[in-house]
């Protein structure tokens, strides 16, 4: 049987389940968010006369629950009109509308006998091949479809979401005894394919993987701080990036999470367990003195931290009372910031003889000790729980990954010196002779089974640009970028400098592939697999030379960019953009001039040069301009005032996208630039653009000059300034900015219409560039956002 999910229905709308709804939203699938009947109707409620009978109080909690989307922070949904694709209703009068959606999935609360009461009543309205899925973290599936028919069992499974669901890549895939293979199958190809997720299959045990493992280890941590005298702040201070975790730490990350919740997941594996293992997932009475006082982290404003005024406490375990936040500060934490690579980094913190050191070993050998005897218990192999880890709490190395990096045979040792029970399979590898989990031959890379070393299992979407180039090496590279055959007939061009900031390496590398391309190639796609697509320009050069008064060195850099962006824009071969994560300023203007856009759906985009007192240089005024006059429908008569007046608004208010729909609205990005919702297949999807383009006849722009606004543009846009500046909401430097910006927008001293070719709108903006970062004021913006990585106002 074929399945193919169209319409969807989740049964639940708290945090976890109009999350979910939201996601499916994102990715264009209606949804019916359904949840119970309230008991009885509000006082303003019945102030509008109406009763229990009215179905905007029999579906106030789920209509509630969709609009508090609207709010959220981070965003659930990419885009506002999202929310037009979820429908609200309940759980009595909404029922037998799941005959007509392809996936149910369950997210009530976690209590057996009620998900069971509910599957009976969803089992007698679905219809045969519906699939439907529970996303519990951690009830036995198996135990939750007991009763049910046939056809339910076989199309029943886990489908476990971490919160919040759009920017949280982990699905735990939880398959029950009698789940159809095909079923497994489908959903861990929609969940990646469709949903973007990173799928692991997990088995039917407690918590699963991601929970069962994180939960220990975070509880580990807890002991060991108490038993070895560390503070809140002191741990959290070396269990972040410092080893390659998120920045929230662990402390800070159960304050995000809520106590409350980690207490109930922690209680599940705790009950389902005995012996030892019981005894670490048995929680500190202090932390239930903390659930009982209500501290239980962020939506308390409480918890393991608070802020007071200006500062940051921390809780004291033993007192209960707050203190100044303390921080560890060692000798390894010095070398290992020296260290480059994070598994060198890990080597040097691990094994330090300080206190770094000290609690470091004590969480970690544990962690890898649990991670190994678990192995083949809640997953078949070592891939799936480093995953899982990953994916689900962020880490960026996976337990056997931690493992290879601070060294199997010495770890081992070091572990039965201290009486630590190593892992029959840990000790089974090195008794083979092995001395890694993973290795590496040519670019592919290969995991311990417990027998023999098997290939990792790689999707031909998943294209790793760092074994690809270890693999098929590069046609060029520099400092700043490399170019690289992706195959097929199409060149990737990678940034790689700091940040991806844009120097004259990588104006460099883009005119030699440009030209590369259309002499060898089908198409050329820009694209990387940095932090982010790119953050600007290398704005570090660009004060030293405004500083050094070198007004010369820095035209011709500008000449540079601008030129550089025109040669991708005309040339004769298609070029396919890839951007996501901040792709923000000169990374911008990078997109801009790009045949089409393959973006991620986790884009930030946008020009903000603004920000540091300056305008875009490198062409983004005039191509964010020109794209919005392609943009509009033909039957529309053109107002120049109007197009110019709306990228004034974006750049001069340095307008950022919060996903690659909302840059589709603000006309970065158009309607025949796609999206990719799994930013692994950004790379892949890209390439099949830029092969589409040049299979289809692909053909450069024609040079055309660009009707412009004028002075009566120019009018407009200083009217709308002058009264923000009279207001108070922009100084009298932004006012200087915003004349710069609206004089190269309006073409100047012109009359309303008049056609220019470009290079006369790029002087324009070139010459603007120039005299603002010339500015005293412009200068101390760009020197305190280098410092201090955000906007001076002055």
């Amino acid at each position: 049987m074929s399945y193919n999910i169209k319409k969807a229905a989740v049964l639940g709308s708290g945090v976890m389940g109009s999350g979910i709804a939201a996601h499916l939203a994102n990715i264009g699938i209606p949804v019916m968010l359904l949840d119970i009947v309230p008991k009885e109707a509000t006082k303003e409620e019945q102030a509008k006369g109406l009763t229990l009978e009215d179905k905007a109080v029999r579906n106030r909690i789920a209509a509630t629950a969709a609009q508090k989307l609207l709010k959220q922070k981070p965003a659930p949904l990419t885009q506002k009109k999202n929310l037009q694709l979820i429908t609200p209703g309940n759980l009595e009068d909404d029922l037998e509308k799941l005959s007509d959606v392809d996936w149910i999935i369950e997210v009530i609360v976690e209590n057996l006998d009620i998900k069971k009461s509910l599957y009976e009543k969803v089992d007698a309205v679905r219809k045969p091949g519906t699939i439907i899925s529970s996303n519990t973290s951690g009830i036995s599936i198996n135990a939750m479809s007991e009763g049910r028919s046939e056809d339910f069992q076989k199309h029943f499974l886990g489908t476990h979401f971490f919160n919040p669901p759009r920017y949280l890549k982990l699905l735990e895939v939880i398959p029950a005894d009698a789940t159809a293979p095909e079923v497994v199958e489908f959903m861990q190809h929609f969940g990646e394919d469709r949903l973007g997720k990173g799928v692991v299959l997990a088995k039917d045990t407690p918590n699963f993987i991601a929970n069962r493992i994180g939960t220990y280890g975070l509880l580990v941590t807890v002991r060991e701080m108490q038993n070895r005298g560390y503070s809140v702040g002191e741990v959290d201070s070396v269990t972040g990036p410092l080893i390659g975790r998120p920045k929230s730490a662990t402390f800070r990350t159960l304050d995000v999470v809520g106590l409350d919740t980690f207490m109930h997941v922690s209680k599940n594996v705790y009950d389902q367990t005995e012996g030892e293992e019981q005894q670490v997932f048995k929680t500190p009475e202090f932390m239930k003195n903390m659930v009982e006082n209500g501290w239980i982290g962020a939506k308390a404003k409480q918890g393991f931290f608070q802020k007071k005024d200006k500062d940051i406490l921390e809780l004291d375990p033993d007192t209960m009372e707050y203190r100044p936040a303390q921080k560890l500060k060692t000798p390894s934490q010095e070398m290992a910031k020296q260290q480059k690579g994070l598994s060198a980094k890990m080597k040097t913190l691990v094994y330090a003889d300080d206190r770094t050191g000290e609690l470091l070993w004590s969480i970690l050998a544990p962690t890898l000790v649990y991670s190994a005897q678990l192995h083949g218990e809640i997953a078949d192999d070592i891939v799936a729980i480093d995953n899982a880890m990953k994916w689900g709490f962020g880490w960026e190395q996976g337990p056997f990954e931690v493992w290879d990096a601070i060294g199997v045979k010495q770890s081992t040792e070091k572990m039965a010196a201290q009486g630590l029970e190593v892992p029959a399979f840990a000790q089974t590898l090195l008794d083979k002779g092995f001395d890694s989990f993973y290795k590496e031959e040519n670019g592919d890379l290969y995991y311990f089974d417990g027998t023999d070393y098997q290939p990792v299992p790689v999707n031909e979407k998943v294209i790793d640009l760092k074994r690809y180039k270890k693999k098929h090496g590069v046609i060029k590279s520099n400092a700043g970028a490399s170019l690289i055959d992706l195959g097929d007939g199409i060149a990737l061009l990678e940034f790689h400098s700091r940040s991806n900031a844009i120097g004259l390496d990588i104006m460099q590398m883009i005119n030699f592939a440009v030209d590369e391309v259309e002499k060898n190639y089908k198409g050329l796609v820009i694209g990387n697999q940095g932090k982010n697509f790119c953050v600007g320009a290398n704005l570090g050069m660009i004060l030293m030379e405004a500083q050094d008064d070198n007004i010369f060195e820095l035209d011709l850099t500008i000449r540079t960019f601008q030129n550089a962006m025109l040669k991708l824009k005309y040339s004769s071969k298609p070029v396919v953009a890839a951007p996501f994560g901040m792709t923000l300023g000169g990374g911008a203007e990078v997109i801009l001039p790009a045949a089409r856009v393959q973006a991620s759906m986790e884009t930030y985009m946008g020009l903000v040069e603004a920000g540091v007192g300056l305008i875009p240089g490198g062409g983004g005024n005039k191509e964010l301009y020109m794209k919005q006059l392609k943009g509009l429908p033909n039957h529309v008569t053109t107002d120049y005032v109007n197009v110019a007046a709306g990228v004034f608004e974006a750049i001069a208010t340095a307008k950022v996208s919060t996903s690659a729909d909302e840059a589709r609205e603000n006309n970065f990005l158009n309607f025949v630039d796609g999206i990719s919702v799994n930013s692994d297949h950004l790379i892949y999807d890209a390439k099949q653009l830029a092969l589409s383009l040049y299979d289809n006849g692909y053909q450069a722009p024609r040079r055309e000059k660009v009707p412009v606004a004028g002075e009566a543009g120019y009018a407009a846009m200083l009217l709308g300034a002058e009264g923000m500046l009279l207001s108070g909401y922009i100084s009298e430097h932004d006012m200087k900015i915003a004349k710069k910006l609206a004089y190269v927008l309006s073409g100047g001293k012109l009359p309303y219409g008049t056609k220019v070719d470009e290079q006369y709108l790029l002087d324009l903006e070139r010459e603007a560039f120039l005299s603002l970062v010339a500015e005293p004021k412009s200068q101390q913006r760009m020197q305190h956002m280098l410092v201090k990585g955000k906007p001076l106002r002055n």
